[in-house]
């Protein structure tokens, strides 16, 4: 009861969602509501794309709720631009209403399977269901400086544990689909066997968001050297500590988009 609810809106066109929302909610916005709908989209578009309102009263509840353009929402799931909202729907979240839109439909799906192939990139070769989870959990979490200043340590594990079987529904297609993944039915749990040759190791590299493919070979690459994606990626499949390279590379993602979007915090909460 004491939790606040956290919800996010994709909407087409922010614009005209600020003008209306401006007009039917002026109470919810911090003192930026008098620069008027356009200047609130634009900094809705700094840093993770979103725009919060928090701390409204709503139904006895205290709620906050974010503003996505679906466009950019489609892009971070696809790509991991800044993995902010792709990374919440990671893990388990109510979907109150959704439209028929077949590339948003594809992009969650897509930003799922990613999810998994990372965490097995960043897993030791045998590990149970919840590890699994755990290392999903953790993705969104890794280089966001807010698990170091105020943010419960302990934040992951409290997802995880009391919601695997919410992960599981999340997560069983995908799974099952998985060659490296049985499902023990006799024990009642998922086990799996990750192939961490380099040839293993690299189809899964290819497969990571185009962003998380970025880091990496920044993070590997010397400046000035200019090689092409997959020879790094090759080289980052050969390398002992490729799951570590991979965190390195999630981390910096989230580093910047949640640095970014604190700041822009300080203006929408006013």
């Amino acid at each position: 009861q004491n939790n606040m609810l956290d919800f996010v809106f994709a909407v087409d066109d922010s614009v005209t969602w600020h003008m209306m929302n401006l007009l039917k909610n002026r109470s919810h916005y911090s003192f930026l509501k008098v620069f008027g709908p356009k200047q609130i989209s634009s900094i809705q578009s700094y840093g993770a794309g979103i725009y919060y309102n928090t701390l409204v009263p709503c139904n006895g509840r205290m709620i906050k709720y974010g503003v996505i353009s679906t466009d950019t929402l489609i892009d971070d799931l696809l790509h991991w631009k800044t993995l902010y909202v792709a990374g919440r729907l990671q893990k388990p979240v109510k979907i109150l209403t959704q439209n028929e839109n077949s590339k948003l439909q594809a992009a969650l799906v897509s930003n799922l399977k990613s999810a998994v192939t990372a965490a097995f990139l960043m897993l030791p070769e045998s590990f149970s269901e919840e590890d699994l989870y755990m290392q999903i959990a953790g993705l969104s979490y890794s280089g966001d400086f807010r698990m170091v200043i105020g943010e419960d340590r302990w934040k992951v594990q409290n997802i995880v544990k009391p919601n695997v079987p919410h992960f599981q529904k999340l997560y069983s297609n995908i799974l099952q689909d998985c060659p490296q993944v049985v499902y023990k039915h006799h024990l009642g749990r998922l086990e799996a066997s990750i192939d961490k040759s380099p040839e293993g190791q690299f189809t899964q590299l290819m497969a990571l968001p185009r962003t998380l493919q970025q880091k990496i070979t920044s993070l590997v690459d010397p400046p000035g050297k200019n090689r092409d994606v997959e020879e790094i990626l090759m080289q980052v499949a050969h390398d002992p500590d490729c799951g570590f390279v991979v965190q390195q590379g999630i981390s910096g993602i989230v580093r910047s988009s949640s640095i970014v979007q604190s700041a822009k915090t300080i203006l929408t909460a006013g």
